[in-house]
């Protein structure tokens, strides 16, 4: 029996240990919280108070809590792999569908979909600090393959 508690406390600890390793390697995991004042917006974009990338398992979470056009708040998660892929968006009414491709150890490239098509392409930089993220992003154009800037920089200090 004490063998038994030995072993689930080691492996239970072990878990742990990886998820602050993860944490503390990955520059990305954190929580993230909008700084308006160094942003710049386009008229009619929603705005991501606060997100938080987290270990869920082999994968990564991420959780968005924003404010729409009309000030409503809403929420919507995100779980999957920096591989490219997409993933189900959970809670988003613009896109069902996201991939995060790892450029560098401090960039990422997103594509957001709705029902199969492209609606936002992005870039996520962190600092060398690691304190701070700038996020830019694209919007589908009316033209195929074609973007136009909806926010010029967005920037998020990490808590």
């Amino acid at each position: 029996m004490k063998k038994s508690l030995v072993l689930i406390a080691g492996i239970a600890a072990a878990i742990a240990f990886a998820g602050v390793c993860r944490a503390q390697i990955d520059p990305f995991m954190g929580t993230w919280k909008l700084n308006e004042a160094k942003s710049t917006f386009a008229p009619g974009v929603p705005r991501n108070d606060t997100v938080v990338y987290e270990a869920a398992g082999d994968k990564v979470k991420v959780t968005v809590d924003s404010t729409d056009t009309d000030g409503r708040s809403t929420h919507n998660e995100w779980t999957g792999n920096f591989d490219g892929k997409d993933y189900p968006v959970i809670g988003d009414s613009t896109s069902d569908a996201c991939s995060y491709k790892k450029i560098s150890d401090r960039m990422l490239q997103f594509t957001l979909k709705k029902s199969g098509k492209v609606t936002v392409i992005g870039r996520i930089v962190v600092s060398a600090d690691g304190k701070s993220r700038i996020v830019t992003t694209s919007e589908a154009g009316a033209e195929a393959g074609s973007f136009k800037i909806t926010r010029d920089r967005l920037v998020y200090n990490k808590q």
